[in-house]
């Protein structure tokens, strides 16, 4: 049986803001998901051995966090339920020639009338840089079917979307901030001795 730890990531979250010094109206707008991604990844190291798949999982992780503690959203664009929890499509297109391997590369953006490839600038605001190392340490090691079971969570945005879908017309199956920040609660800490999901690969949308 399932196990669950008693502090949520909503907890974490709330716990940052109280130790935090920075007025939320100091915060900057949302930045480019693929400059969070490749924080994420330098802040990992080449021992670990991200996928695309815990990626994902993580930036979402991040997001809410964000989210909750400044009430503003972390990355522009938005989410999507898909069959192994939130993705964000565009997060998830810069990364996707790495398949289910660790990522070995950084995001790059493109010229759209050269196509020349440019790096992307790291995010440069502490909180964003602080919420990163804080889900990193805590959740950058866990493997990806660990990160599933969390963002599977029951009553959890993921699981709200989808078991509506089953029901009515969902395009896209879209995650709105505003859910996040309404049930970002119920992701528990998975302690059991294995993921539910088992170890999933890639992802991919529920329609593919």
């Amino acid at each position: 049986m399932t196990k669950h730890a008693n502090h949520s990531l909503y907890a974490r979250a709330m716990s940052l803001s109280d130790q935090s010094n920075q007025p939320v109206g100091e915060n900057t707008g949302p930045v480019d998901p693929r400059s969070v991604c490749n924080l994420m990844l330098d802040v990992a190291g080449d021992k670990g051995a991200i996928t695309n798949l815990a990626l994902q999982k993580l930036l979402y992780f991040a997001h809410g966090l964000h989210l909750i503690r400044t009430k503003r959203p972390l990355v522009l664009g938005y989410f999507e339920a898909w069959q192994f929890g939130p993705v964000h499509p565009a997060a998830y297109r810069a990364f996707k020639s790495a398949g289910d391997a660790a990522i070995r590369f950084r995001a790059v953006k493109r010229d759209p009338l050269t196509g020349s490839a440019a790096p992307i600038d790291c995010p440069t605001e502490d909180s964003i840089i602080e919420c990163v190392h804080r889900v990193m340490s805590s959740y950058g090691r866990m493997s990806p079917g660990r990160l599933v079971d969390i963002s599977h969570a029951k009553d959890s945005p993921w699981r709200v979307i989808v078991d509506k879908a089953r029901t009515d017309v969902s395009l896209g199956l879209r995650i709105t901030d505003d859910l996040i920040v309404e049930r970002f609660k119920h992701h528990k800490i998975s302690v059991g001795p294995e993921p539910i999901m088992g170890e999933p690969g890639e992802d991919a949308p529920f329609n593919s």
